[in-house]
């Protein structure tokens, strides 16, 4: 339950605040009156997002094991590229969200109103079908019941909460620190998706090495131990991988984390240089602007 928990918290919160950022705009520049094609645009993006789970849970279904397997791994291997482009480019941008959204929504009010509509339903549905196709790649990793669901109902539930506590200006978190934590945890929980992803390949006959295992600690870490259980929900951890899957792991964790931490990564700032005057005396030179900012929607 946590590690889809906290998929549908920080892709839920994403799309909480992008729907924060639009309403607070209309609202305080007096255009409520533009609230319901913006409403109606957020409805019919969830609802699509929605639709498009079912679509992949019950179409599935339908298929023989080969065919499940080929297409979990195939859209598993998607969702991660997805959710790491994702993580990469919301801690780019988060800065400039506001202002960006601001200007399409102008945009979309002198157009009229089918393009707010449609603003507003490819700024959420961008978000929905991300976090659909990621929770349904994640699920079917842990493989266990309803308990992912139930995770990830929960993040989802959570991030409404918090959304709209940041749109009543009860709640101020410091919003890069937010995304930089969930992001690294989120890189983790990828790659975890993306080597189960490999072994349904493997399985589906797509690619080779099914039984070509890299080790076997099944007896010290039984899969139906509460401690196997909670490394399986958390990481996607599997006590008896083959060796392409555990080479996958590691190459795609150890190199993505490094280079998102580094990314993110303080430096000290530097002293200010002097430069000397006319007079022969120093003065110091003003100060480049900071780049750090605590998020906010206000």
């Amino acid at each position: 339950m946590f590690g889809n928990y906290l998929i549908g918290l920080r892709e839920g919160l994403e799309a909480s605040l992008v729907v924060c950022i639009l309403i607070a705009y209309l609202v305080k520049t007096g255009r409520r009156e533009k609230l319901a094609p913006v409403w109606g645009g957020i409805g019919a993006a969830v609802g699509l997002s929605m639709a498009f789970g079912a679509v992949l849970q019950f179409g599935s279904s339908q298929l023989t094991f080969e065919a499940q397997e080929a297409l979990g791994g195939t859209l598993s291997v998607i969702s991660v590229g997805l959710v790491t482009w994702m993580v990469f480019w919301m801690r780019r941008t988060a800065r400039h969200l506001k202002a960006e959204l601001h200007g399409k929504l102008d945009a979309a009010i002198a157009m009229g109103t089918f393009a707010l509509v449609g603003t507003a339903f490819l700024a959420v549905g961008r978000e929905g079908l991300e976090t659909a196709l990621f929770i349904w790649s994640a699920v079917q990793a842990t493989d266990d019941g309803w308990n992912p669901l139930v995770g990830a109902a929960l993040g989802l539930l959570t991030s409404v909460v918090l959304g709209w506590l940041f749109y009543r200006g009860a709640l101020r978190i410091n919003l890069a620190k937010f995304f930089t934590w969930t992001g690294a945890m989120l890189v983790v929980v990828a790659a975890g998706v993306l080597a189960y992803g490999v072994h349904d390949l493997q399985e589906a006959g797509w690619i080779p090495g099914l039984h070509s295992q890299a080790f076997d600690i099944s007896a010290t870490v039984p899969k139906d131990s509460w401690y196997g259980t909670l490394l399986k929900g958390v990481f996607n951890f599997q006590p008896d991988p083959t060796v392409l899957q555990l080479g996958v792991w590691a190459a795609y964790l150890v190199p993505t984390l490094a280079i998102f931490l580094g990314l993110f990564g303080s430096r000290p700032a530097a002293p200010p240089a002097r430069r000397p005057d006319t007079a022969g005396s120093a003065t110091p030179a003003a100060p480049a602007e900071g780049s750090g900012a605590t998020g906010s929607t206000g």
